[in-house]
């Protein structure tokens, strides 16, 4: 029997912090949205690779956030409460995670038996799920060695 390598999750922000530093970059107002994601997206591939490197066997997929991991899936699916519906992409993410003049964020909790503080998906009976194809082609491939 063959021992297996598996890791539950990796340090996402950077080696040199960049995540963190490209996010208040965005915040501030001195980047664009398709810059932040770029420095994600590179942060992600590396640390991907840095695994396989490694040997890794089974390397975890989403757990990249930008906010928060319950966000992160309340936005894929598609659970987005009616006050943020004029909103789209990231200005809709953020809003709904810190608010914004007129829009209060959702609310938060603790959850899971820890200190942290999740966000709390608003769902309503009108809420329809969406496709979250772009989350699985991102994705696509990771430790095949594509």
């Amino acid at each position: 029997m063959q021992i297996q390598i598996a890791t539950l999750g990796y340090p996402r922000i950077g080696k040199n912090r960049e995540v963190k530093k490209a996010l208040e970059s965005f915040w501030s107002g001195n980047i664009e949205s398709e810059s932040l994601l770029q420095t994600v997206r590179k942060v992600e591939e590396y640390n991907w690779k840095t695994q396989l490197e490694a040997g890794i066997d089974h390397i975890v997929i989403g757990d990249t956030t930008l906010y928060d991991h319950v966000l992160d899936w309340t936005f894929r699916f598609g659970l987005i409460p009616e006050r943020f519906q004029q909103l789209s992409g990231l200005e809709r993410y953020f809003t709904m995670a810190r608010g914004k003049e007129g829009i209060p964020a959702l609310e938060m909790t603790k959850w899971f038996d820890t200190n942290y503080h999740y966000l709390v998906p608003e769902i309503a009976e009108s809420t329809l799920p969406s496709d979250f194809s772009d989350f699985l082609e991102r994705v696509k491939g990771v430790g095949s060695g594509e």
